[in-house]
């Protein structure tokens, strides 16, 4: 296992017991079931009567990296006053005021369905042109 992969897992993360299941190989909550085993007293861990052990399993969580972005400030300077105003309105109620200013500042990466949630407010508002987060960096997707 990478050491960033071990070093980014969450230390509450629910585990799958399942390793024989079809899925295991590549499941972020099997992949850490023996490294926090040996580190954690106590783990969190996923219903064995919820787990499907196959391609339908709803706790399934890819163990390929995504691209992660970070900070969006300089969109304020694309936008229209009153469109940014929208804008930002419309995020503080996605993500709260605080979690919108450390999005906004690159302080907390935005997950893949993050981004699309800021792009389409921006298509909301009426936004024209390209907008491309300040940062892009691959990282597990361990909630989405």
């Amino acid at each position: 296992m990478p050491k960033k992969f071990y070093r980014s897992t969450p230390i509450d993360y629910a585990v799958c017991q399942y390793a024989d299941c079809p899925l295991a190989a590549k499941c972020l909550h099997q992949l850490t079931y023996q490294p926090l085993l040996a580190e954690v007293t106590i783990l969190k861990l996923l219903n064995p009567n919820k787990c499907s052990k196959d391609e339908t399993c709803e706790f399934f969580r890819d163990s390929k990296p995504v691209m992660y972005a970070r900070g969006f400030k300089h969109f304020q300077q694309q936008l229209y006053p009153e469109q940014y105003k929208r804008f930002s309105i419309r995020l503080m109620g996605e993500f709260g005021r605080t979690g919108f200013y450390e999005r906004r500042r690159g302080e907390t990466a935005l997950s893949p369905k993050e981004q699309q949630i800021v792009l389409s407010v921006l298509q909301e508002v009426g936004a024209t042109g390209e907008f491309k987060f300040s940062s892009y960096e691959e990282n597990y997707n361990w909630f989405d």
